[in-house]
């Protein structure tokens, strides 16, 4: 009798969160439509191609056969070691992390990859990227058959209110163009959107550490002027344009396409953060901030014990 009453609360509980995340997601919907139908010149056209998205992905066909591409990258160029799948809830999940190494963000990608090996079709992940990647020709539509999503509150929303698990870099190009100095640090560059994002929706926030990415391409310096002066932020949401070492240009723009240096990329899954389940709390700016600085702080004691087991500076 009391396994049943345990079972009937459980199922209650699932259900509420359920009607939680639709809620949330057509929220999110509307919000969404309106800003694309203000947003006009270029920043319209990369609004507009960016909010073709859909749950349709990953073409699991396309994933097989880019397994023979993939596996020998992770496993014999970067050397990838993935620890805390034991650590990884039940669905749906937010997963949150940084990444590096753009425009190609390797420890990203390994990251989707990697779960598409462990779980297979059973359990879908969607990786998100920036307006300006889903909009761009030929890289959009990669994007979008390995199931990327663009890191937009609808199109995240949507899919954590269809129970799939969705993984963001909320540092966004911030994160990912950091200078190789500051390699190690969990920068999400202060954006707590993700937190009340998760309280909206009622799921849980997995954060991922992970090292090794800034060394495929190590960035010099952000370029912020820069980016101000060719006014990438109007343009493309672009608040920086780095300079890098990379192959096979040498000291070139970090927007080039590059082949990586063969650095060791080490992740590890934390301990699920659990939010609470009032979807007002998404409102309280102190409880966000401080469940924000939760995920950082998971993310940063993560990122640090991976670093002290690199034995060489740039490749691992």
């Amino acid at each position: 009798m009391a396994k049943s009453k345990q079972s009937q609360k459980k199922r209650q509980s699932t259900k509420g969160k359920s009607t939680q995340a639709e809620q949330q997601a057509q929220r999110a919907k509307k919000k969404a439509a309106d800003r694309r139908e203000q947003a006009d010149g270029a920043a319209g056209w990369v609004s507009e191609r960016a909010g073709k998205w859909s749950l349709d992905g990953p073409d699991q066909g396309f994933m097989h056969a880019q397994k023979y591409f993939w596996n020998p990258l992770m496993d014999f160029y970067f050397r990838m070691e993935v620890e805390g799948w034991e650590r990884i809830p039940e669905p749906p999940a937010l997963l949150v992390g940084v990444h590096s190494g753009a425009p190609f963000v390797w420890d990203a990608w390994t990251i989707g990859i990697q779960w598409w090996r462990h779980y297979g079709e059973e359990r879908p992940l969607h990786g998100t990227a920036h307006d300006a990647l889903m909009a761009a020709p030929g890289v959009g539509t990669y994007f979008r058959k390995m199931g990327v999503l663009p890191a937009a509150a609808d199109s995240m929303s949507a899919a954590l209110a269809a129970g799939r698990d969705v993984a963001l870099w909320p540092g966004g190009e911030v994160d990912s163009l950091r200078p190789w100095v500051k390699r190690d640090e969990a920068t999400l560059a202060g954006r707590t959107g993700f937190i009340r994002l998760a309280i909206a929706s009622g799921v849980p926030i997995v954060p991922i550490a992970t090292v090794g990415g800034p060394d495929s391409m190590p960035v010099l310096f952000s370029g912020r002027r820069l980016a101000k002066v060719m006014q990438l932020d109007k343009i493309a949401r672009l608040k920086v344009f780095p300079f890098a070492i990379s192959a096979p240009w040498g000291i070139a723009p970090a927007a080039l396409p590059e082949i990586p240096l063969p650095t060791k990329i080490r992740t590890a899954f934390q301990e699920p953060v659990t939010l609470a389940n009032d979807p007002a709390k998404a409102k309280d700016d102190d409880y966000v901030d401080r469940k924000y600085e939760e995920v950082r702080k998971s993310i940063q004691r993560g990122m640090d014990e991976l670093a002290r087991r690199r034995r060489f500076p740039l490749f691992g």
